[in-house]
């Protein structure tokens, strides 16, 4: 039986192996992203899009932090030396890549800003 913190290459490897968790992982090339900026940035779902970071969280590749209802993710980089150099080895890869340079930018214009709540005004009655 595996140990719960020992790394494991097929969970890696296969974290590694779906372009939407490749998506996720470039998004937060940079640093932590609120989970309110993914399901849009990608144009797909939140259930998608928690299903996939849940993935990458067993597969050690990023960390969450709560902030009130909002989680934020992170990268975390592998523990194992030989994961860490293809990790690295894929991140630059990703950044060369134009289609993830595509979502980067809708990253910057997305806002995950609640809307103004909306004003209730009351009507004037008609005689």
């Amino acid at each position: 039986m595996r140990k719960e913190n020992s790394f494991d290459p097929e969970l890696f490897f296969a974290a590694l192996a779906d372009k939407t968790r490749l998506r996720l992982l470039n998004l937060m090339r940079e640093g932590e992203v609120c989970v309110c900026f993914f399901a849009e940035t990608l144009g797909t779902n939140n259930p998608k899009i928690s299903r996939h970071l849940a993935y990458l969280r067993r597969a050690g590749l990023v960390t969450g932090r709560r902030d009130g209802k909002w989680m934020h993710y992170s990268i975390a980089e592998p523990k194992s030396e030989h994961a860490r150099e293809v990790f690295e080895a894929t991140m630059k890869m990703l950044k060369a890549d134009r289609e993830m340079e595509r979502d980067r930018e809708r990253l910057v214009s997305v806002c995950c800003v609640p809307n103004t709540p909306v004003s209730i005004q009351r009507l004037e009655k008609v005689s």
